[in-house]
């Protein structure tokens, strides 16, 4: 990554916040070199904690960084991106991390031209284990695609892909760590209900599920081939697994994975460019 390149986001909540602290992480830019904007202070403290440049005017942002990260909510973005249009110029890289937003609405709300990418994060990039995809723009480059990726490398996985795939990543892991911390919560609760004590619960669940993923990921293996190697004829796990298969847990978990994909598209098409609207 170029060593002048500057960083700012337009939006200072959990994902932004998550994006900055990896891409400090990554070692590639200084905390003087991002600058982050919110309409009140109350997210803006904890990026001036890191040391990082803070403003209420989205302008000033633009205008003092190359890589721009757009990190507000799908609803606001619209007004968000006709407000700074005027100052993008082609030395700026945008960067969408609206769910639901597609690149043709980007590409319509600001300069011709204009180099894209959108990228859909999920939060556990705050501690570094997060898992990330990217589409690009008509004018983004390979270039621009291996300068996000270095910008975000200590966040996590990141992984290019076709932009018909952002909204399924959205609904498994994006919307994804929530259906986890449930079902974390119901183990937890099981074994309360048991008789074991909440804290010593939750941090046997917690390393239950960190485990658990690093086998996943270490092994290769089918997630089935992986239970059914925890299972013993007539054991202690086939019992509780057919509780869980009596509870249509399987075809919730992906009723679940469809309702959060179909949201995320049923949004990008509520913020899709009206007839009318000129491309820029």
């Amino acid at each position: 990554m170029e060593a002048e390149e500057s960083v700012g986001l337009v939006g200072a909540g959990r994902m932004a916040l998550a994006i900055a602290t990896g891409i400090l992480a990554a070692g590639n830019v200084k905390p003087e070199e991002i600058i982050a904007s919110a309409p009140s202070d109350n997210n803006l403290c904890k990026f001036k904690e890191m040391g990082m440049r803070t403003t209420h005017d989205n302008g000033s942002v633009v205008k003092n960084c190359t890589v721009l990260f757009l990190a507000v909510k799908p609803h606001l973005l619209t007004n968000v991106l006709v407000n700074i249009c005027p100052l993008v110029t082609p030395a700026h890289l945008v960067v969408s991390v609206a769910a639901g937003v597609t690149i043709d609405t980007l590409e319509s709300l600001l300069p011709q031209g204009c180099r894209v990418l959108r990228m859909m994060p999920n939060l556990p990039c705050t501690v570094l284990q997060g898992a990330s995809v990217f589409c690009r723009g008509t004018h983004a480059t390979t270039s621009d695609a291996d300068l996000l990726k270095g910008l975000v490398s200590a966040c996590g996985l990141c992984e290019e892909t076709p932009e018909s795939y952002i909204d399924i990543h959205t609904g498994v892991s994006g919307s994804g760590v929530a259906y986890v911390y449930l079902f974390a919560e119901a183990l937890i609760d099981g074994a309360v209900k048991m008789g074991m004590p909440y804290e010593l619960s939750k941090k046997l669940v917690a390393h239950t599920l960190l485990g658990a993923g690093k086998m996943m990921l270490d092994s290769g293996e089918h997630p089935a081939k992986l239970k059914s190697d925890v299972c013993t004829p007539g054991g202690t796990t086939v019992h509780g697994l057919y509780q869980l298969e009596k509870g249509n847990l399987r075809s919730t978990v992906m009723d679940a994975v469809g309702a959060a994909t179909g949201h995320a598209r049923e949004v990008g098409k509520r913020l899709q460019p009206h007839q009318g609207l000129e491309q820029r």
